[in-house]
């Protein structure tokens, strides 16, 4: 009797060790419930990757991803994600298939400051910097800006060249604000016909390189004087501009009804053509993404609700580098 007790207490503990051990197999799942609600967090992705733009086989200069150790030094952080941008560095291998470095081999990153007060980092490079060839000048300018603007916290930046301020493009001659940050502008189309009532809008498109997607911002010019979200959803819903291997996936007969800043949250309000699948009441994670992308370089905002017939169906949270 006390042989058999024995075996049956072996036999259920080991039950209940194999029961622990599958659950450690399951995978947690990345998205949250929340009244029914789906959150989904933009530049959700595995842990360690970080956002940085280099150019792909396009020519555009495209967001993707690269894995960068966390640094809670923010002059740190700016330096290693610039190794990464330029050509034969050490952290160009980082760089994933189908991208490129820009800014040109040898230079160097000789001192990073930064302001808080400001938000404002201060980058001193190398003269090696002006060796960049006369049509990807700009482009590499671009691709500074938006890398290190990724990171919270850095809004603005002022490049210097040896200590001197960097003010006008040698090659090209175009001529630099002496404080750069988004507004700049990135992979530049102008469709204006008048200099009045300009409205420079940036929209996040798709492309692709063998099988995996990845968004490419594009800033347009044009003489619009609609709210930035309704012309950053008509230009999504019409796709880029002919003649590009830029894609978008939302549907062209999707609306936008109505459109409020709610504290930090943008509440959008669609009609039922941005669901990809009506019957499960499902959004594509890539019209997702073009939108909030687009949405976080034109607002300065947290979240983005989105809503069908007065239904929140996801919310969004953009996050930047922490």
């Amino acid at each position: 009797m006390l042989k058999r007790r024995l075996i049956s207490k072996i036999l259920m503990t080991t039950i209940a060790l194999c029961s622990l051990f599958m659950l450690t197999l399951i995978p947690k799942s990345r998205e949250y419930r929340l009244e029914n609600v789906e959150t989904k967090t933009v530049y959700d992705e595995e842990k360690g990757d970080t956002p940085v733009y280099l150019i792909d086989q396009y020519n555009y200069v495209a967001r993707t991803v690269v894995k960068i150790e966390n640094d809670p030094n923010i002059e740190n952080k700016i330096k290693k994600l610039l190794e990464v941008l330029i050509v034969e560095s050490d952290s160009e291998k980082k760089v994933p298939n189908g991208f490129k470095a820009i800014i040109p081999s040898d230079t160097k990153v000789l001192s990073v400051g930064y302001d808080k007060h400001s938000k404002t980092a201060k980058i001193n490079f190398s003269e090696e910097l002006l060796d960049v060839s006369k049509n990807k000048e700009e482009k590499m300018i671009e691709a500074i800006v938006y890398t290190v603007t990724t990171i919270k916290d850095v809004e603005n930046i002022i490049i210097y060249v040896e200590e001197v301020p960097l003010t006008t493009l040698p090659k090209t001659g175009i001529h630099l604000p002496s404080t750069l940050n988004r507004n700049y502008g990135i992979n530049k189309e102008y469709d204006f016909t008048s200099l009045n009532d300009i409205n420079d809008i940036t929209v996040y498109y798709i492309n692709k390189y063998n099988e995996d997607y990845y968004y490419v911002p594009v800033t347009k010019y044009v003489n619009d004087n609609e709210d930035k979200i309704k012309i950053i959803i008509d230009e999504l819903a019409s796709g880029p501009s002919a003649g590009t291997n830029l894609m978008s996936f939302l549907n062209s007969n999707t609306e936008i009804l109505s459109s409020s800043v709610v504290g930090d949250t943008l509440e959008l309000t669609f009609n039922d053509y941005i669901f990809d699948d009506i019957k499960n009441k499902k959004i594509l994670e890539e019209v997702i993404y073009t939108i909030c992308l687009s949405i976080a370089d034109n607002y300065d905002v947290k979240e983005v609700s989105f809503n069908v017939s007065d239904k929140q169906i996801y919310k969004s949270v953009l996050k930047t580098i922490e």
